[in-house]
């Protein structure tokens, strides 16, 4: 009988191949030091545009003309081009170079530019109604109730008697505890509807824009020239 050669047995099972899970890393420069704040907040410097963390420190470059909060975009979140919708989320922020508007990540790429033929119509909510308006007595402004402001001879009818040169309620989501940007003495600061100061009178003007509503920040200036943001604490970005 012949010997039968016995052949190596190649081993059928191939190994299986592990595939490096790709794990995003927490960029360590998003410091969270405030849960009411934004992680990146626009900063000017020399003329042009960047965004700071919480600590002040520069993340994105200063180098444009416009540079707006991370906020969720209605126009590109109802885009009819069903790949720029993604752009309109909160992840991202508006900001203009050049006369030409982006979209740009919280590392400062751009992910997108703008297009007209992207932009689709805003689908708006239910309008929440101001719970408080402001008063003009004798000159001097203060803050009602409106459904229950009914004598004006009536002191005690006053949220805040008024007392001001001036008074605004910030646009922001809760209507029942807005923040009003006031003047005394001819200096701006902010309080809220039971006449505490929130922002003292020190500045020589306060914006009366989105800032608190989409960053509950307050845009301020001392000199009339050089605006920037502050917090609800009084610290300046």
């Amino acid at each position: 009988m012949k010997s039968v050669k016995k052949l190596p047995v190649k081993n059928a099972t191939k190994s299986a191949v592990k595939k490096a899970l790709s794990v995003t890393k927490p960029n360590p420069d998003l410091v969270t030091i405030h849960q009411d704040l934004p992680v990146l907040i626009p900063k000017k410097e020399n003329g042009k545009f960047g965004y700071v963390n919480q600590n002040g420190k520069f993340i994105i470059k200063p180098e444009y003309h416009i540079a707006v909060f991370f906020y969720e975009d209605c126009n590109l979140l109802n885009s009819p081009n069903l790949k720029a919708r993604k752009f309109g989320s909160d992840d991202y922020a508006t900001v203009e170079k050049d006369m030409i508007s982006y979209r740009v990540d919280k590392t400062g790429k751009r992910v997108y530019q703008f297009k007209d033929a992207d932009l689709g119509k805003c689908k708006f909510g239910d309008y929440k109604q101001q719970v408080y308006q402001a008063y003009v007595l004798n000159g001097f402004y203060g803050i009602i109730e409106k459904a229950k402001f009914v004598n004006a001879a009536d002191y005690r009818q006053y949220q805040i008697y008024p007392q001001y040169q001036y008074l605004f309620i910030m646009e922001g989501d809760d209507t029942s505890n807005p923040m009003i940007v006031a003047s005394h003495n001819d200096r701006f600061g902010v309080i809220d509807v039971n006449n505490k100061v929130i922002i003292p009178f020190e500045y020589s003007n306060i914006k009366r824009n989105f800032s608190w509503k989409l960053g509950r920040m307050f845009e301020v200036t001392k000199d009339g020239t050089n605006y920037y943001y502050i917090d609800v604490r009084n610290k300046t970005y």
